[in-house]
């Protein structure tokens, strides 16, 4: 029998292969994990999935459930049933989750009734509103996990609030790994700003995926306001969520100059045009601290975010849906100041660690574990 510690991760969306990748080259470099991958195909577009393993240079999923999109319901029931039984035939002694996504949900909740412990990287997120999904995937992980992994002081305090201090570890934020990991690949490799014909600095970045967003009324008023902006101020680069591109084509919106729609966009070339952004507007959580780490300002449409040190640093403007909010974010956001100087870099590292945080979770891992099985 191995010595080795047998942990799995599992996967399934874009955001969560950012975070593998600094996680499985530590556990690697540990050498004291027999670590395996399980995709749940939640991203089983190419551009969106397979890529990303090409790029990174990760570890090929040992299982793909194949999933594919549907309702919360039918695609977490589907991941249940995978993974109970990917669970049940090759038994980890840990399984590891990362995030917010109905994977995570899933296979919480099926390592937790097959009593296998769980433990949860990027634990102690609080947007504080219930009906975002990822709320309630946050509140079931760190509940139900045994060891949180929490990334900021802000999500030791959330932790603490809800009595889970005695799980928790404040470990620093592994997309942070990533991206000072991979920025040098992307200056080297992408050439994502050549192929659009692109100077830096000379225009902006746009993602929108989420629900309350992407209905016809919600994204037709909030592109109706950027294009207007943009056609101001500078063109808006457009990667669109192949599940929103057809309304995007409906609302007539592929046919801007202000809005210059593209495909979805490798992880590289989409870090080098973060880097290069002077603005990126977004609704996702991933892309505002992206963005802070890239010292590029970022405008989230969105009434909350889980990364209310990015707002408290000055380098993050909450504007949900509301035009005027969005056209006083444009004015102030591209005034010539930076606002990225020497003390907004010492408050990342406080607040997200250094770059070394997979490092740290592995180490911790081992500890625990032990600990764990002499309790």
């Amino acid at each position: 029998m191995s010595s080795k510690i047998g942990i799995v991760s599992i996967v399934g969306a874009r955001p969560q292969f950012v975070k593998l990748a600094p996680v499985a080259r530590a556990l690697e470099q540990a050498g004291s994990f027999a670590h395996r991958v399980i995709h749940t195909g939640q991203h089983y577009d190419d551009r969106m999935s397979a890529v990303f393993f090409d790029e990174l240079e990760l570890p090929r999923p040992d299982i793909d459930l194949e999933v594919g999109s549907g309702s919360h319901g039918v695609q977490t029931a589907a991941m249940l049933a995978g993974l109970e039984e990917a669970f049940e035939s090759n038994r980890p002694d840990v399984v590891l989750v990362y995030g917010d996504t109905n994977s995570t949900l899933a296979a919480t909740l099926a390592a937790t009734k097959i009593h296998i412990p769980v433990a949860h990287i990027e634990a102690g997120l609080r947007s504080f509103n219930r009906s975002m999904p990822e709320e309630i995937n946050r509140l079931v992980a760190d509940h139900c996990g045994d060891r949180l992994y929490a990334p900021t002081p802000t999500a030791m305090k959330n932790l603490a609030a809800e009595h889970l201090a005695d799980r928790a570890v404040q470990s620093g934020d592994v997309m942070r790994d990533a991206v000072l990991h991979n920025r040098q690949l992307a200056r080297e490799k992408s050439r994502a700003l050549e192929t659009l014909q692109l100077e830096p600095g000379q225009y902006g970045l746009l993602t929108i995926h989420r629900p309350i967003n992407t209905t016809a009324e919600s994204l037709e008023k909030i592109l109706g306001a950027l294009e207007s902006q943009a056609a101001a101020t500078l063109p808006l680069i457009f990667p669109v969520h192949p599940r929103t591109r057809p309304l995007v084509s409906e609302l007539g919106y592929d046919r801007s100059s202000a809005l210059r729609v593209i495909e979805p966009s490798a992880y590289l070339d989409m870090l080098q045009l973060l880097e290069g952004a002077a603005v990126v507007v977004t609704d996702s959580g991933g892309v505002q601290k992206e963005a802070a780490f890239l010292s590029t300002p970022c405008i989230t449409l969105r009434e909350e975010t889980e990364w209310t040190e990015t707002i408290d640093m000055g380098v993050n403007r909450l504007v949900g849906q509301n035009v005027a909010a969005i056209k006083d974010a444009f004015a102030g956001i591209l005034e010539p100041e930076d606002v990225f100087d020497k003390a907004v870099a010492k408050e990342l590292d406080r607040h997200y660690g250094n770059g070394a945080s997979a490092g740290l979770i592995a180490s911790d891992l081992v500890s625990w574990f032990a600990t764990a099985q002499t309790s």
